[in-house]
């Protein structure tokens, strides 16, 4: 395998892939129904589909029956919390392990060629990992189950929901499959609101501490961006939905934040086979700060102005910006 067929380092030493970072043409006019249908099994597979069949198996085997969750009980509540620890250190722990831990690919497609700080007083314990996995447990996981247990409760006693396979399977489906998009849009609205200089100096700066992030660092969040980033489980208090799609934006909004954050362009399965993490956007948010706020589905970023498409263009694009909002200061 050939790494220059991916990508080379540039002059600071950052891995480039070759491939500038597009947006697919779904949300474009006039609509280009070739260019949708090339692009939806690469949305839903593998993503879309692993996340909506984990919360699928979630609700039948791992979530108690509506009549425990009518009421609040700590035991139920208890086996839910559980339950989240479990899968945030498995799916988690997993990537990190693979990549971090055994350094089965060492760096080979490593956007930053440094590991984790493991001497830095920005951190906790003066370590990046062991900073991350404390907020990501101390935190997230908790905050996470919180907002569950309190939409599980509201649709056992009938207060939210209305939608279910057998009655509407088009209206239950087609839910499953907007869900990612509904994430983003969320994603995206919140992330512009704690990228608020007062709530970034106080919240999301904890965040971004990460510029060299790793799975664990996808969930390493100030308790207050944990309440906020979990609120999506709100779009399905207000629309008519299933215990499955808040289950599903749990898992997904819980646990893909990790490869997200691997800080890896490829992952490298054999000699020959690598598979593409197509997640660049989001590592030059991390190391640029005020760019790509969205998942790349939906072309906010570019709507808005803050889209960086990892080209030395958009570089001089960005540093033209910033000269021109410091010199009108």
């Amino acid at each position: 395998m050939n790494d220059s067929d991916f990508g080379k380092e540039n002059k600071r030493g950052f891995w480039i892939p070759n491939k500038r970072i597009e947006y697919p043409p779904v949300f474009v006019w006039p609509p280009q129904l070739i260019g949708f249908l090339k692009w939806l099994p690469k949305y839903l597979f593998p993503w879309t589909f692993l996340y909506a069949l984990l919360a699928v198996f979630v609700w039948i085997f791992l979530t108690p029956s509506f009549d425990r969750l009518a009421t609040f009980s700590a035991d139920w509540i208890g086996l839910i919390f559980l339950r989240n620890v479990v899968l945030t250190a498995v799916v988690v722990g997993g990537w990190h392990f693979w990549l971090y831990v055994r350094r089965a690919q060492g760096t080979e497609f490593k956007f930053n060629k440094r590991w984790p700080a493991e001497e830095s007083a920005a951190f906790l314990f003066n370590n990046q990992t062991k900073d991350n996995v404390f907020w990501t447990f101390a935190s997230g996981v908790p905050i996470w189950t919180a907002w569950e247990v309190v939409s599980l409760w509201l649709y056992a006693n009938g207060y939210i929901g209305g939608l279910t396979l057998a009655d509407n399977p088009v209206g239950f489906v087609g839910l499953l499959l907007l869900l990612p998009l509904l994430h983003e849009f969320h994603f995206f609205c919140v992330h512009r609101l704690l990228h608020w200089p007062p709530l970034y100096r106080r919240v999301h700066k904890l965040h971004h501490l990460n510029t060299n992030p790793g799975p664990w660092s996808g969930m390493a969040m100030h308790p207050v961006e944990h309440l906020i980033y979990f609120s999506g489980f709100l779009i399905y208090w207000i629309i008519p939905s299933h215990p499955i799609h808040a289950l599903n934006l749990g898992v997904m909004a819980g646990l893909a934040p990790a490869q997200g954050h691997t800080g890896f362009d490829r992952l490298v399965l054999g000699d020959k086979t690598c598979v593409n993490l197509p997640y660049f956007a989001h590592y030059l948010h991390h190391r640029l700060f005020e760019v790509n706020y969205a998942d790349g589905n939906i072309p906010l970023d570019k709507w808005f102005g803050s889209f960086h498409d990892g080209s030395p263009e958009a570089d001089e694009a960005l540093k033209k910006r910033r000269m021109k909002r410091s010199g009108s200061r």
